[in-house]
């Protein structure tokens, strides 16, 4: 791992164990995993055991309302598993109906917008698979924080005081997430006791308990209370589905993300096509560099929007959007010294052949790269009666065009934002991923560039000043502060739009990174300072050898 610890330009340093790590968006979800590996919780059960804790201390982003996509990767075989965990719209969800209604557009919040939510039955397969502690221990953090109550953190505090008018929208909202009309403060104690009931129902009584027990029924409650159409069939018959990972070869390194209908093909599209430069021979700070960055998220994100959709449903040419081939075609579609202003797709069927993020590591090496989300802050702005969770919105990434691939159909699943990542090489093995909707594909592809290209270690990359793009087509794009005036400036000189953020923009989205050497059996992880979280060790039993010296001690006195 490179290191460069005289003036260096990252602000943290990695965290570097032999023992697991877990790195999360929030410190105490973060502890929450540590303990859980400390006890010999595998990756995966640390991984939920976190992420269940991050549904309670980081609401606006996550939760049992919500959908979950995770890679794992077993150290002892080899083997990457991935699992889509994104729930499908109801049954009786359809444009007609929605039209009928007086709806020509996909709702963004309300009880319209939302999908049968997947997390719960992915943390439910995941650990069927890959846990070894008992189901009802890794919720035993979430429910004591939820109980008990913890302090605000800062950028959460940010995020809950900009979603106040959809927390005002429904009266559960209201009730259990705002006081006096406002979100809780820097520091302040919130508890959710509604939403421990939920977790200790799931504790219990698994999945079942969520799609076809209490949860489901007040879910069902809530959803005709507010005249949506979800019905008992669409929770009880919905399963999350294994997938296997699609890859591409980016300098020696390969790069994976998971199938559609999420957008990590975009990932792996943009690093075809930068892969066609010499991106190593540029700074990276350089114009040149952010240019043709820019100018390949673009491209792939044209063809994103316009093919990705539910497989099930709709033929996606994944085949054609990975060639090396049609990389080169769009390729040669980008002037160095000019930006591209348009959104038009390209045509690959002829080469066919608010959201967190965590990674574990584990002490014999194994990998959880997982990502969870409720989409927009606080999801659809409906909190389900009595279990004090919102539900998600994901239903809002739908389109209206019924010729569309990825136009509203019920039991249909919708172009998803969420993405986890892996990438190899030799015995370095790295989960990572890097939040906030359509910025995450582009993210991931930064990053990537940034450790292979660039030869930052990972903190350095993924603290690395970053741009994003939040819509399709034209030239604006955000970029972060901390690039050179003089870059920026070059960059407007060639028809680039520039909107200058914060020096470490949260619209970047906050990232996780874990890595297992297989070579030196050594563990390392970086936390974004997008984010309030951070890497967190798990902690060896130091006082297991005084213990033993104890009992010997005490054994020879006897004798």
């Amino acid at each position: 791992m490179p290191a460069n610890p005289q003036d260096r330009t990252q602000a943290r340093s990695m965290v570097i164990s032999r023992q697991g790590i877990v790195a999360t968006s929030q410190t105490l979800a973060s502890q929450a995993g540590a303990q859980i590996l400390a006890r010999g919780g595998s990756a995966m059960d640390a991984a939920i055991a976190a992420n269940a804790v991050l549904g309670v201390v980081e609401p606006t982003s996550d939760g049992i309302g919500g959908d979950l996509f995770a890679i794992y990767w077993d150290a002892k075989t080899g083997k990457l598993t991935g699992i889509n965990a994104s729930g499908w719209a109801p049954k009786a969800l359809s444009i007609e109906y929605l039209r009928q209604k007086g709806i020509s557009s996909m709702p963004q919040e309300g009880i319209q917008s939302v999908t049968v939510p997947g997390c719960v039955d992915g943390w439910e397969k995941l650990h069927q698979k890959f846990g070894r502690l008992a189901w009802n221990d890794l919720f035993q953090p979430a429910i004591y924080y939820a109980t008990n109550g913890f302090p605000v953190t800062e950028m959460i505090a940010g995020a809950w005081s900009r979603a106040v008018s959809t927390l005002e929208m429904d009266e559960n909202g209201r009730r259990i997430f705002l006081r006096n009309g406002a979100a809780p403060g820097v520091g302040e104690i919130f508890r959710n006791p509604e939403l421990a009931g939920a977790m200790e129902l799931i504790a219990d009584g698994g999945a079942a308990a969520f799609y076809r027990g209490p949860i489901a029924k007040a879910l069902l409650k809530t959803s005709d209370r507010l005249g949506g159409t979800m019905a008992g069939a669409d929770l009880g018959e919905f399963e999350s589905e294994w997938v296997a990972p699609i890859s591409t070869d980016y300098h020696g390194w390969t790069v994976y993300e998971l199938p559609p209908n999420g957008q990590g093909m975009a990932t792996l599209e943009m690093l075809n096509i930068m892969e066609r430069f010499a991106l190593s021979s540029y700074m990276p700070l350089s114009a040149d560099a952010f240019h043709l960055k820019m100018e390949s998220q673009k491209l792939a994100y044209a063809d994103l929007q316009r093919y990705l959709a539910d497989p099930r449903y709709a033929k996606v040419p994944v085949a054609g959007i990975l060639s090396k081939k049609y990389a080169a075609e769009r390729a040669g579609l980008i002037d160095m010294k000019g930006a591209r202003c348009g959104n038009d797709a390209g045509d690959p069927k002829p080469y066919a052949g608010d959201t967190i993020y965590l990674s574990v590591v584990d002490r014999d090496g194994n990998i959880a790269s997982l990502i969870q989300s409720v989409y927009l802050s606080f999801g659809s702005g409906v909190v389900v009666e009595g279990y004090g969770f919102h539900l998600q919105d994901r239903g809002g990434l739908f389109e209206m065009d019924a010729s569309h691939p990825n136009a509203l159909e019920g039991r249909k699943r919708p172009f998803h934002t969420i993405i986890p990542a892996f990438m190899e090489k030799g015995p370095v093995h790295i989960g990572f991923g890097i939040m906030g909707g359509l910025n995450q594909a582009q993210a991931h592809a930064q990053f990537v560039s940034n450790v292979v290209d660039h030869e930052m270690n990972i903190q350095a990359a993924l603290e690395a000043p970053r741009f994003t793009k939040l819509n399709f087509g034209g030239c604006d794009v955000m970029i972060e502060a901390r690039v050179p005036a003089d870059v920026r400036a070059d960059l407007m000189e060639r028809g680039h739009r520039l909107d200058v953020q914060g020096d470490f923009s949260s619209w970047m989205g906050g990232g996780q990174v874990v890595i297992h050497d297989s070579a030196s059996g050594v563990n390392y992880a970086a936390s974004s300072p997008r984010k309030d979280g951070a890497a967190v060790p798990e902690a060896p039993d130091f006082f297991r050898n005084d213990k033993a010296k104890g009992k010997n001690q005490k054994a020879k006195g006897k004798s």
